[in-house]
């Protein structure tokens, strides 16, 4: 194929645009044998002329036209323009986006079409035979090109930036960068190429054309954040690289200074002024003082300190991290009367360093605190009071005495009480006036060694003024009390004793507490110095030891020995008493442990022992368990007899005094028992009111009563009936291995079919009594204790009735 526009060819071939051709032989097969053979003459054959086709067309994009816009032209060698060859065009758009002439091979583009969408297309064309369809030459492909106009104006990514910068920042500082887009294509013409400007901004900000980097344009002192703190830069991005005629696409950077600590606090004043009672308790805050600065966030923290004044060691200041102001508060208490007012010299700084060393760092105030006065209840000299008094000082002699005055300039008089919860005994009193303490009640050292009781003062002028003081009285010992014996003590002499052997060691004690502790002496009484047995030795420590005075004693002769010992002590005045020990004689053994004393002599001397009491508590225990036991052994035995009487069984042989269960109770009786005999033995359904086991032993052969074989009674159908169903029942009784070990009650309900007796009952016999006489049951005296009742009710009745 070849086309025809040569003209435009060697204009895009200057435009340095690619367009490359390839050709195609149109001689068919018979051209090409030609072109490669030579004939059989030797005369070369002449080539067939080759066609020139383009494989690539150009387009601009955005076609405005109201017509198809024409392309080029595609034309075949073997097309003779007779109407023979018919062109055919396939691929992407074809015959929507582009047509083609089937005559004449004009190329057409039938809307206007965007490189940004889609930025060249791939089509096939083919020569066809218009008669048979055959195609005359291969299937050629081809590129539509579409060329870029500058249509699309450059784009932000967003429409809104946003950027930070410290304040005070030096000019030419990189603040943020934008960057745009342009759709066109960037390689062809300037349609791509952007350029970047500030349009809003002047004069504080820059921005580079060729990257969008923004600038700081001013320096540190101009660009403050007390001053100005937010700004707004539009900035612009122009296609054609600037020129006149691009496409301008523009983005808004709202920028915001940081801060930066260049600004000390201030205070607002020079002088604040405060008052506070002096009751204040240490710690309670009594006024604020602030302090501006300039900065924001950690900037503008504060540290508050008191650097000099006369209150300096009377308050404290500390800094509220929430509102950053200085807490004045009371660190020591305050008391009017001696001081009225104190000025304080308070400094407050940043923590961080300021980023200009050249200002000042920190700024001082002055605080005057005015103290004021309060009406405070009574203040006693001392925070506690001891006192002493000996145990046996008068009623009426004084411990000691407290002191407390009013603080405030008036100096109130003040009355002393004792609060009587701390004195429950009453042992003390206090004068009202002068604050003496003195005693109510004798004392008692042994008893109580210390009393700890409060006093409390209260203003005569105000009596809501009160105040307390503890007042601790230590009460003095005095030698009131006796030594005695330390503890019982259970001396036992062997009969085999020999002369000064030692039987005992003893000491004593004493409820007094004298200073130089205690000292003891023993001695025997008068009347053991008579005729002695025993020898007393006094072993200067307290202590004193029992000697035997002779050899051999006698227990049969004499059990025991009363011996009196006399304890005195070494205070003034001396005290005495005596104490008599019980010597008793005992059987020993050769090494002098004892084996037998006397009885009486235990026993009087002391009392009972613990395992003696032990054990008459354990047989009374056993007493009472036995007749509690013997007790509910006797309510288990003790019941009502089913039968009442002897003489009139018939009206008392069931109680009627319990309720059933209702339709849902299952165990409490069993219904089996009342059917036919035949039926259970049918069944072969146990008894439900015992435990169900087998039968240990095999049922032996029933028998007939004897009386009624020597009767000759013809056995009827009911009499057989109710015989055989009471000797089933009673030999189930008889062979049951879980039947109880007492009398029980049995159930015989069932009566027979059609029987005349009816019941058994007498609630239900009163319509059958006539015919219950024509009945023998004489047999039933036969079958052993149990049925002999029957037999007497039954048997020996008809003669009663008859009589």
């Amino acid at each position: 194929m070849r086309t025809y526009p040569v003209l435009l060819l060697w204009a895009l071939a200057s435009l340095g645009e690619e367009a490359m051709v390839l050709f195609r032989g149109s001689g068919g097969a018979a051209g090409k044998e030609m072109d490669r053979h030579k004939s059989k003459h030797g005369v070369p054959l002449r080539r067939a002329k080759r066609g020139w086709m383009w494989n690539q067309f150009f387009l601009q994009e955005e076609y405005t036209g109201a017509d198809n816009l024409y392309i080029g032209k595609l034309h075949s060698d073997a097309d003779r323009e007779d109407g023979k060859v018919r062109y055919v065009l396939s691929g992407e758009g074809a015959g929507t986006i582009f047509v083609i002439n089937e005559n004449s091979g004009d190329l057409h583009v039938t809307r206007s079409l965007d490189r940004e969408s889609k930025p060249s297309y791939l089509l096939k064309a083919q020569a066809v035979n218009r008669q048979t369809g055959y195609p005359l030459e291969p299937e050629t492909e081809f590129i539509v090109k579409v060329h870029d106009i500058n249509d699309n104006e450059p784009t932000f990514p967003k429409e809104v930036y946003t950027a930070t910068v410290p304040e005070r920042s030096n000019a030419g500082t990189s603040v943020t960068q934008v960057i745009a887009e342009d759709a066109d294509d960037e390689m062809f013409g300037m349609a791509a190429k952007l350029v970047y400007s500030i349009s809003q901004g002047h004069p504080y900000f820059s921005v580079e054309p060729s990257t969008g980097i923004i600038r700081t344009a001013l320096g540190p002192s101009d660009m403050d954040r007390e001053q100005r703190e937010h700004y707004q830069v539009v900035i612009e991005a122009k296609d054609m690289g600037g020129s006149r005629g691009g496409l301008t696409g523009s983005t808004i950077v709202n920028i915001t200074l940081t801060d930066v600590n260049d600004n000390p606090p201030r205070f607002i004043k020079s002088i604040y002024s405060f008052s506070t009672q002096e009751s204040t308790e240490t710690g309670t805050p009594i006024g604020r003082i602030k302090a501006v600065d300039a900065d924001i966030g950690i900037n503008a923290e504060m540290d508050y300190s008191i650097t000099g004044g006369d209150g300096q060691d009377m308050f404290d200041v500390t800094t509220d991290r929430v509102t950053q102001e200085g807490v004045l508060t009371v660190k020591k208490p305050l008391d009017y009367e001696k001081k009225k007012s104190y000025d304080l010299k308070i400094q407050v700084q940043n923590p961080r360093p300021l980023v200009d060393l050249r200002l000042p760092s920190v700024s001082t105030a002055t605080v005057r605190v005015s103290v004021e006065d309060v009406d405070e209840p009574p203040v006693f000299e001392r925070f506690t009071y001891i006192m002493e008094m000996k145990e046996n000082a008068a009623v009426g002699s004084a411990a000691g005495s407290v002191s407390a005055m009013d603080p405030d300039i008036q100096h109130s008089p003040v009355r002393y009480a004792i609060d009587r919860r701390t004195d429950p005994d009453r042992l003390f009193n206090v004068h009202s006036g002068n604050g003496s303490v003195y005693l109510l009640r004798p004392l008692d050292r042994e008893e109580s060694a210390w009393h700890n009781i409060s006093v409390v003062a209260t203003e005569f002028n105000n009596p809501g003024k009160t105040s307390r003081v503890p007042v601790f009285i230590r009460v003095l010992d005095v030698n009131d009390n006796a030594p005695t014996l330390a503890s019982f003590y259970e001396t036992f002499v062997c009969e085999n004793a020999k002369s000064g052997q030692k039987i005992q060691t003893i000491t004593a004690v004493d409820a007094d507490d004298p200073g130089g502790g205690h000292r003891f002496f023993f001695t025997l009484a008068p009347e053991s110095l008579v005729r002695p047995n025993f020898t007393l030795k006094d072993n200067q420590d307290n202590t004193a030891s029992i000697f035997a005075r002779r050899s051999g004693y006698r227990r049969l002769q004499q059990s025991s020995f009363s011996l009196a010992v006399v304890i005195s002590d070494g205070d003034y005045p001396m005290q005495s008493s005596t104490g008599t020990l019980t010597v008793r004689v005992c059987t020993c053994d050769l090494e002098g442990n004892m084996e037998m004393c006397n009885t009486e002599a235990l026993s009087g001397a002391a009392g009972l022992s613990t395992g003696a009491l032990v054990a008459i508590l354990l047989c009374v225990i056993i007493l009472l368990l036995i007749v509690v036991l013997f007790a509910a052994m006797k309510r288990q035995k003790k019941k009502e007899p089913l039968i009442i009487s002897k003489e009139d069984v018939r009206d008392n042989v069931v109680s009627y005094n319990d309720e059933g269960g209702g339709e849902e109770d299952t165990q409490a009786f069993d219904i089996g028992a009342l059917r036919h005999p035949e039926v259970m033995e049918e069944g072969g359904k146990q008894r439900r009111d015992i435990m169900p086991s087998e039968t240990l032993y095999p049922p032996p052969p029933l028998r007939r009563s004897a009386g009624t074989a020597a009767q000759g009674m013809p056995p009827t159908r009911d009499n057989a009936d109710v015989r055989d169903f009471i000797n089933q029942r009673v030999l189930d009784n008889d062979c049951n291995p879980t039947a109880p070990p007492y009398d029980s009650l049995a159930t015989y309900a069932y009566e027979g079919t059609g029987s005349v007796a009816e019941s058994l009952s007498s609630l239900g016999s009163a319509s059958s009594e006539g015919e219950g006489r024509e009945q023998d049951y004489n047999y039933l005296s036969e079958w052993g204790p149990r049925f002999r009742k029957l037999a007497d009710m039954y048997g020996g009745g008809d003669s009663d009735r008859d009589s």
